[in-house]
């Protein structure tokens, strides 16, 4: 038994020198950025402990391999999600004459938002500031290199932490689209998305994830809104979800809407926009512990679940209710079950995974069947009935789910609100995001609506945006002789379902 002890420990000490070894020319790099005395073996031990766990080292400053090269996966990832991911999901929901309108949206939000990051943007959300809004410090990222930024990521090249961050910001506007979608001049999306990018999104991020944040109840003791969001349930979803329905509102109807069908013109686009956004959302959500470590790992799998479930029970409940489960029924569970899980998945058990799963398949699915056709509003691809309503919902669960045997950061500073009145403190960063994101949407869309103007002239709306903004066609008329995407398709499963929403 001794020896058997014995060897234990020798391979034991073995397997750590060997650990220091490898990792000699990291701190090597540590110490040429910032000189200092050489660690002793017990620091440089311990620093390998903390790689390990994802914790904070006492004397390596210097990006981990492993956990850097999966935040540069998960940066690809989220940037997958827009570009194709997003294009495909929502270019297939659109009819043929629009649906490179709405791919140059995406593109442009890439674009665009990634010149406000580079400016301003990363700074205002993750320089310390004050707990509404960030600094300059970070401005035109200075300052921003491959040494990591503690305050966030230990392990995490500042600069990857930085354009992972980025990827999130891209796509938010993003799903705004599909509100709006085939009825907005691309001059006035563009100005509307720069300026809500300034009054909603860089302060709602900074007040959920920056370190002195006003709603990061996770790491900031003095948050004045103790509430936690994972990978984006308020600055992402309930943001944008909220933002698309005022847009819509104020935009109007699409020209003809409720008179005339207005169905996708390819449900094979939207399918594998929807397998793009599945795979894509990893990065977003199992990125979002920034580290390749357990939470990571339990983010995967909470994802997986969730996406699963919600997926199953979105057509199920048109099988049972229209008879027959349609296509656009099964991208819509997925998504919507993605969307409400995002909030919770670094917090949560897998079978409170599933629970949200199911949740996500049938709230969701409600908003997007009865409440359109009830109040009559024209959310032209569902964004809010998914995003905006699924984040909503996503938000309210993970007060409940939220557990510290998943996560331990939870016993940080919410020791004595987890599992007892989290909920309510999610409750306020609910109503705070919503009418942040309503007021401010309502007073950008008017002031744009008074310059520019926001719609396109009846005629062009009815060519089609692709030809009247943008000079190009989708598809040529000669190699759609004989369709019409407007006419109803007997064999498109779930098409009556779309023409009522």
């Amino acid at each position: 038994m001794l020896n058997v002890r014995a060897r234990s420990v020798a391979f034991a000490t073995l397997g750590a020198i060997a650990l220091v070894v490898a990792l000699a020319p990291a701190v090597a790099y540590a110490q040429s950025a910032a000189p200092a005395a050489t660690p002793d073996l017990a620091t440089r031990v311990a620093d390998l402990e903390a790689y390990i766990t994802n914790g904070t080292p006492k004397a390596l400053i210097s990006p981990g391999p492993g956990h850097n090269a999966w935040m540069m996966t998960s940066s690809a990832l989220v940037l997958f999600m827009t570009l194709p991911g997003l294009a495909l999901f929502y270019g297939g929901l659109v009819r043929r004459k629009n649906v490179l309108s709405v791919m140059a949206q995406c593109l442009g939000c890439a674009g665009l938002v990634t010149i406000l990051w580079w400016a301003v943007g990363y700074s205002l959300v993750f320089a310390s500031g004050s707990p509404m809004l960030g600094s300059l410090k970070f401005a035109l990222l200075k300052g921003v290199t491959s040494i990591p930024n503690a305050d966030y990521a230990p392990w995490v090249s500042q600069n990857v932490f930085a354009m992972y961050q980025l990827m999130f910001a891209i796509i938010t506007p993003g799903l705004i689209v599909g509100a709006i979608a085939e009825r907005m001049k691309y001059s006035a999306i563009m100005a509307f998305i720069a300026i809500w990018m300034f009054v909603v999104y860089f302060p709602l991020a900074h007040m959920v994830w920056g370190v002195d944040g006003l709603m990061n109840g996770v790491w900031n003791a003095k948050a004045s809104i103790r509430a936690i969001d994972f990978a984006g349930g308020t600055v992402v979803h309930m943001s944008s979800g909220w933002s698309a329905l005022v847009l819509c509102l104020i935009l109007g109807k699409r020209t003809g809407f409720g008179k005339r069908a207005f169905l996708p013109h390819s449900m094979v686009l939207t399918m594998v926009g929807t397998g793009m956004l599945w795979v894509g959302w990893y990065g977003f959500n199992a990125g979002s512990a920034v580290a390749a470590d357990g939470i990571a790992a339990n983010a995967f799998m909470t994802t997986t679940l969730a996406a699963a479930v919600a997926a199953t029970v979105w057509p199920m409940l048109e099988w049972i209710t229209r008879g027959k489960p349609s296509i656009l029924g099964f991208c819509s569970g997925a998504v919507a079950g993605l969307v409400v899980i995002t909030p919770a998945t670094g917090f949560v058990t897998a079978s409170g995974a599933v629970l949200v799963g199911v949740l996500a398949g049938v709230i969701p699915y409600v908003a997007v069947m009865k409440l359109k056709a009830i109040f009559k509003y024209d959310d032209a691809l569902d964004t809010f009935g998914v995003h905006g309503v699924g984040g909503t919902l996503g938000a309210l669960l993970t007060g409940f789910f939220a557990t510290p045997e998943v996560n331990g950061n939870l016993n940080t500073n919410l020791a004595g609100v987890v599992g007892k009145t989290l909920w309510i403190e999610q409750l306020k960063a609910m109503g705070f995001t919503v009418v942040l994101s309503v007021v401010a949407t309502a007073v950008i869309a008017y002031a744009i609506k008074a310059v520019i103007g926001l719609r396109p002239a009846v005629e062009d709306e009815e060519r089609g945006l692709d030809e009247a903004e943008h000079g190009e066609v989708g598809y040529h008329p000669e190699e759609m002789a004989g369709h019409n995407s407007e006419e109803p398709m007997d064999a498109m499963s779930g098409a009556v379902a779309l023409a009522e929403r």
